[in-house]
């Protein structure tokens, strides 16, 4: 096992989490709110990150969707490393279809650059979008690329992470900079390491493809909860050692907000589940206000969508959602769990982390 990568990818849990607990952001924008407010938002949480104890934090990328402002994350993850120090930055995830390989390399060597030994490239095979946006994203000769050929994808961009082509290969002669080209070229003192590369999913295709290929999994169960055992489990009795993992890593996306009691926990969450109704039903746009939701004439059929979203929702106050989420990582087997709160205000989601490092005993330094 490379020991370098092993430790990067594996976290040690502070205070009394029995897992790591890292962040997701999606730098949501809630009505009332711009953009630049979210991203200062989004430094805001990372440093409280960072500060408590969290083990990273990862920004996901979504296009064409008014209320997430994450369709850069290597542009926002640099600004991150700008203002943190110690916190792993990463993707969760970078959508592989919609770039060239190479440039995925060549912007995380960047990152790795600014940030050396904080940088996880997290990697997706879904658009992040509908079909049309993901079209308008790619160059006229990859439109019919798409999930089928991400093995191939990924096979590209780590041969440009590695700066291994082989011989006579068309791209032996093509260097990912920043990037290991660096420290074999005359008078190089560029270090070799690069991110470690993860595998994200819903479904058990990432799943199996993380195992066969001995990369930590990271599984998205905030939004596909009846899949999680399955594919955990795929991935696990998938899994060959690598020079990567000795054995499975497996964290899993949560959606989880704590409130200073459950009224306003609930307020918070059901912000976010309206916001879900539209984006399902094809009318995206910003994240409404809490008063917006509570007033809300939710039909039948959307009342049963709000109430299967909210169960897969912990929330409440700071020891219920800590049991919840000690809960969730025992009955999945979960090595670490990335936290995500959608609500409306960043003011809320601040508050959220916060009480949850509390309710573990995360530092408060």
């Amino acid at each position: 096992m490379d020991e370098i990568r092993g430790d990067e990818i594996r976290g040690k849990a502070e205070g009394t989490a029995t897992v790591p607990l890292s962040v997701l952001d999606l730098v949501t924008v809630g009505q009332g709110r711009t953009a630049t407010q979210a991203l200062r938002t989004s430094v805001d949480i990372a440093r409280l990150a960072e500060r408590r104890g969290f083990h990273r934090y990862w920004v996901a990328e979504h296009h064409s969707m008014p209320g997430v402002a994450s369709s850069s994350p290597a542009v926002i993850l640099a600004h991150l490393a700008a203002h943190t120090e110690r916190i792993r930055l990463g993707s969760g995830g970078v959508m592989l279809p919609n770039h060239a390989p190479l440039v995925i390399a060549e912007q995380f060597g960047t990152l790795e650059a600014m940030a050396p030994g904080r940088i996880d490239l997290g990697l997706g095979r879904a658009p992040g979008t509908d079909g049309a946006t993901a079209a308008a994203l790619r160059r006229s000769d990859r439109l019919n690329e798409g999930a089928d050929d991400f093995p191939q994808q990924l096979a590209e961009l780590t041969r440009f992470l590695d700066d291994d082509f082989p011989d006579g290969h068309p791209y032996a002669r093509i260097h990912a900079v920043p990037g290991p080209v660096q420290a074999t070229a005359e008078g190089g003192v560029q270090s070799p390491a690069r991110p470690p590369v993860w595998l994200l999913g819903s479904s058990g295709f990432s799943a199996r493809l993380a195992g066969v290929l001995g990369l930590p999994f990271a599984f998205a169960h905030h939004f596909s909860a009846q899949n999680t055992i399955p594919a955990l489990d795929l991935y696990r009795e998938s899994f060959r050692p690598s020079a990567v993992l000795d054995a499975p890593y497996a964290l899993i996306g949560v959606a989880a907000l704590a409130a200073d009691d459950e009224r306003e926990a609930r307020r918070q969450v059901l912000s976010g589940a309206l916001s879900m109704v539209r984006l399902r039903t094809g009318r995206p746009g910003l994240v409404p206000t809490p008063e917006e939701a509570e007033a809300y004439a939710f039909s039948p059929m959307e009342r049963e969508f709000v109430d299967g979203w909210l169960t897969n929702i912990v929330h409440g106050t700071p020891d219920a959602v800590r049991g919840g989420l000690d809960d969730l990582a025992k009955r999945t087997g979960a090595d670490e769990l990335m936290i995500t709160a959608n609500a409306h205000g960043g003011e809320a989601r601040l508050r959220s982390y916060e009480l949850i490092a509390d309710a573990y005993g995360l530092p408060t330094a």
